[in-house]
């Protein structure tokens, strides 16, 4: 059974920084692409940050320079570091694993981040 759990979400003032973690199962983590989508009330879910089984990274404008994605093959788990957080940066995000030769993707449940004074 292919899992894939976030967690270090929360509540964080404006300025201050996360981590959310996703720790897949059930799939051979290193040949996937791996992500962070989020989605905010009234909108439509984004993709923030990708990082491929080769080690490319690519952020959404909004959060170059801030949020940083990284992998751990040998613990199955993809990271977000978020910094400088906005209140705009407030969704919930969710995991996402692709791998182009199986033809498969999967998703987390997701976490909420809200940045709020």
């Amino acid at each position: 059974q292919v899992q894939l759990v976030e967690s270090g979400g929360g509540l964080v003032q404006p300025g201050g920084s996360l981590r959310l973690s996703c720790a897949a199962s059930g799939i051979i983590f290193s040949i996937f692409d791996m992500g962070w989508y989020r989605q905010a009330p009234g909108k439509q879910r984004e993709l923030v940050a990708v990082i491929t089984n080769g080690g490319t990274i690519n952020y959404v404008d909004s959060v170059k320079g801030r949020f940083t994605i990284s992998r751990d093959n040998a613990k199955t788990t993809v990271y977000l570091q978020m910094t400088s957080l906005k209140p705009e940066d407030t969704a919930v995000y969710y995991c996402h694993g692709r791998s182009g030769i199986l033809s498969r993707d999967y998703w987390g449940q997701g976490t909420q981040v809200t940045v709020s004074s």
